[in-house]
């Protein structure tokens, strides 16, 4: 809506106005009387909004819609248990440092003995999201607009408190308006804020120089850095012969090329783990080279140097001592040490590597007994003929549990934008919603849901989203009939497991009872349906109930509980 300086709006309006002005298009969320009136300002403004099932399920929607857009995601949710309802996947968003607004209603200042009364703002710093609270009528504008900024130049999760009086109050819409996506000085300060100190820049290049076997392990933050970070890596590694690597959260960003060793980590295939180990230098750019991503240390030689690049100089050296840090944007820093490098380096780069990782670089090169028997399928077996199925251009988004490694390594993604991994909190359950959050942010690509069965019944409300929206979904459930992770880890040791295994459910039923296509799956042949529905129409989503075997750990579950 347009108005003029003197003219009063509702508080609800403005804030929808603020956000629509900033360029916001999509909102997910859950709709009840404390944010009623905001949500439908923001869709009469011309948003569109993507209601879920629960509010746990609309967050994880609204983190991987933004993961995958590079945009900040917004989520509406009403007061208190609305809130409450969706800590779990805010909580992941935050801790991914996923740019996010909560527009989270809240009681009146009055209403002191509601029990809808919870301190945000505490609850906020409590699972290392940022609060944000609408002070006033007369503030209510400037509180929005910082919100969102720092959503979107920090790559913060927001929680915008919004108090039910100062909503229903009146506010005047600021003379001149307020500045677009792009404007603004704090924008260009931003930019500028990520370029490396020179120094620093050329002690980088030093490193690279003097290395004879130089690896590059890219992250969230590489991805974070936009569409140029790729070449810029690429240009640099060129230069100096390094091979690429990625975390887990970074997987497919350097998809294509032939010094591609896939991920770094308890992913890692044994190639992979063999040739990070034996590096004399490894840069982690944008990558925490957290415990996971380094197998708690046992990928970095002892004699490798450890050089580490993120715009955030807290995280430098923040799981382990590093030779260098250098502050600033990934692209900026990889662009500006490759200018100060000398004539090309072949580095890592041989022949007999670029072979080996030809023959040996998936882990569906790496042979395996299958273990398929008594009407279950391997997931390994499972996961390499659906992989051979599915289209190339795919999203594929990984819930939590014991079975993540199997369409983690072998399902393959066209690039990085390809995958949506949901993982720094590991909870279980979320897997479904980035899913759709996924679909909705990629509707060019076919998107795959993976999920354990516990995580898929945790979830199970949302396949109603998916099919009200008529989202042409792989949904994967593999099917143990147990928490997995817990069997492997306690069973050894003779503790009884009755808490953690379930009697079968029939999941491709479940999954029909909601409106979606249902098959289930115990050996390769029962794929036909499958190729089916892909062949089309693909009018609505498709669950695969795959009976796996379940009778033996997985090896990154054995590096999982490592260190717990």
């Amino acid at each position: 809506m347009s108005t003029g300086p003197d003219t009063g709006m509702l508080v609800s309006d403005a804030v929808a106005e603020v956000l629509t002005g900033l360029g916001v298009d999509t909102a997910f969320g859950l709709v009840g009387s404390g944010n009623f009136h905001v949500t439908n300002a923001l869709i009469a403004r011309g948003t569109r909004f993507i209601a879920a099932r629960h509010e746990c399920g609309a967050a994880s929607m609204a983190d991987a819609w933004a993961r995958l857009t590079g945009r900040p995601g917004v989520l509406t949710l009403h007061q208190g248990p609305g809130l409450t309802n969706a800590l779990t996947a805010i909580t992941e968003a935050a801790k991914s440092r996923t740019p996010l607004l909560v527009l989270a209603a809240d009681v009146s200042a009055a209403a002191k003995l509601s029990n809808f009364r919870i301190d945000v703002a505490a609850i906020a710093a409590a699972v290392d999201a940022t609060p944000a609270r609408l002070h006033s009528p007369g503030l209510a504008i400037d509180d929005t607009v910082r919100a969102y900024r720092t959503a979107q130049q920090e790559r913060r999760c927001v929680i915008l408190a919004l108090p039910l009086d100062i909503q229903a109050s009146q506010c005047a819409w600021p003379d001149g308006g307020i500045a677009g996506p792009a404007g603004g000085g704090a924008a260009a300060g931003a930019a500028a804020a990520g370029e490396p100190d020179p120094a620093a820049v050329a002690e980088l290049a030093g490193l690279l120089r003097r290395s004879r076997r130089p690896v590059f392990v890219a992250g969230r933050g590489a991805r974070a850095s936009g569409a140029g970070a790729r070449q810029a890596l690429e240009q640099l590694a060129d230069g100096c012969g390094a091979l690429l690597a990625t975390s887990a959260a970074g997987k497919g960003l350097f998809r294509g090329s032939m010094w591609d060793l896939d991920v770094s980590g308890g992913f890692a295939t044994p190639l992979a783990a063999e040739l990070i180990r034996d590096a004399d230098l490894v840069v982690g750019w944008g990558c925490a080279l957290n415990m996971w991503t380094t197998r708690h240390g046992s990928l970095l030689g002892p004699g490798a140097a450890v050089a580490q690049v993120d715009i955030d100089g807290g995280a430098l050296g923040a799981h382990r001592p590093v030779t260098l840090g250098v502050t600033g944007d990934v692209t900026a820093t990889a662009l500006a040490a490759a200018g100060l490098l000398d004539e090309p380096a072949a580095g890592y780069r041989t022949a007999a590597v670029a072979d080996r990782i030809a023959r040996e670089g998936r882990w569906r090169d790496v042979p395996f007994d299958d273990d398929s028997r008594d009407g279950r399928i391997d997931p390994r077996s499972f996961t390499i003929a659906l992989d051979d199925l599915l289209p190339a251009d795919r999203v594929v988004a990984v819930d939590s549990g014991d079975f993540m490694g199997y369409p983690s390594m072998y399902l393959s993604v066209p690039d990085d934008g390809g995958f949506t991994f949901t993982q720094a909190y590991q909870s279980v359950g979320l897997g479904l919603g980035s899913a759709i959050g996924s679909a909705i942010a990629r509707p060019d690509r076919l998107t795959v849901a993976a999920l354990g069965d516990g995580g898929a019944l945790m979830g199970a409300s949302e396949l109603e989203t998916a099919v009200r929206l008529g989202l042409p979904m792989v949904i994967i459930v593999y099917n143990d009939e147990a928490y997995g992770a817990e069997v492997h880890h306690f069973g050894p040791d003779g503790h009884p497991l009755d808490t953690v295994r379930f009697p079968p459910a029939d999941l491709a039923a479940i999954g029909r009872g909601f409106g979606c296509a249902g098959v289930t799956v115990r050996e390769p042949g029962d794929l036909g349906p499958v190729r089916d529905w892909l062949a089309g129409p693909r009018d609505t989503p498709l669950v695969i109930d795959a009976k796996v075997t379940g009778d033996r750990g997985s090896w990154w579950l054995e590096e999982a509980f490592r260190g717990h």
